[in-house]
Formats: C-alpha cells, structure tokens, sequence
C-alpha cells in the first residue's frame, strides 16, 4: 500500500511561482507513476501532469504545458510539482496521484493524497 502526502501549496499572486511535493511511504515501483490532478470549485478533476518513475517520462495537460514542470526523486520517494507563470485560473486544490502503471484518467490511479490549496491572486 502507498500512502501519498501533498504539501506546498498557498496562495501566491498572479505570475508567481509553487512548487508542491508528494511524499509517498514505502518504495515507489519503478513501474509506477505519479500524477497530478486537479479540482476548482464546482468542477470536476482534471488531470495535469504526470511522469514515470523509471525514466521520468512526462506528459502535461495543455493547460499547463509551458508553465509546469514535473520532477520526481527516487531515493525519496517524492514528486515536485514547479508551477511558475501562475494564473488565476489554475486556483483549485491538487492532489497527487499514483498508480502501478501509467495513465492520464483519474480511475487509473489507486492512491491519493489528501490534497493542498493553491489559490492564486490577480
């Protein structure tokens, strides 16, 4: 069983940057993948990024493409997620993800953190 814990998130003003991390206990598989998704209010939860954790392969949502940068530590076990050029439009609360194979739908994940708020000012 993985556990997942997201810390970083805040509030941050319009072009500022976050990074938020994902601690997962245990040994992350180097089958596995980690992702990020995430739900503004009154929305459903949209994928934003992910990479594999043998070769860190990453895919962004078009959204974020540009903006966002997904990075992992194996000997940590932790996912960051580099938010920079931040817009309004990307407050909502994230949460990272992982599961034992790869994907971009969230019910390809088996593990999730609790979540961290980012709110992002103009």
């Amino acid at each position: 069983q993985v556990q997942l814990v997201e810390s970083g998130g805040g509030l941050v003003q319009a072009g500022g940057s976050l990074r938020l991390s994902c601690a997962a206990s245990g040994r992350i598989s180097s089958s596995y993948s980690m992702g990020w998704f995430r739900q503004a209010p009154g929305k459903e939860r949209d994928f934003v990024a992910v990479i594999s954790w043998s070769r860190g392969i990453t895919v962004y949502a078009d959204s974020v493409k540009g903006r966002f940068t997904m990075s992992r530590d194996n000997a940590k076990n932790t996912a960051y997620l580099q938010m920079n050029s931040l817009k309004p439009e990307d407050t909502a609360v994230y949460y990272c993800a992982a599961t034992p194979g790869w994907g971009l739908s969230e019910d390809k994940y088996d593990y999730w953190g609790q979540g961290t708020q980012v709110t992002v000012s103009s």
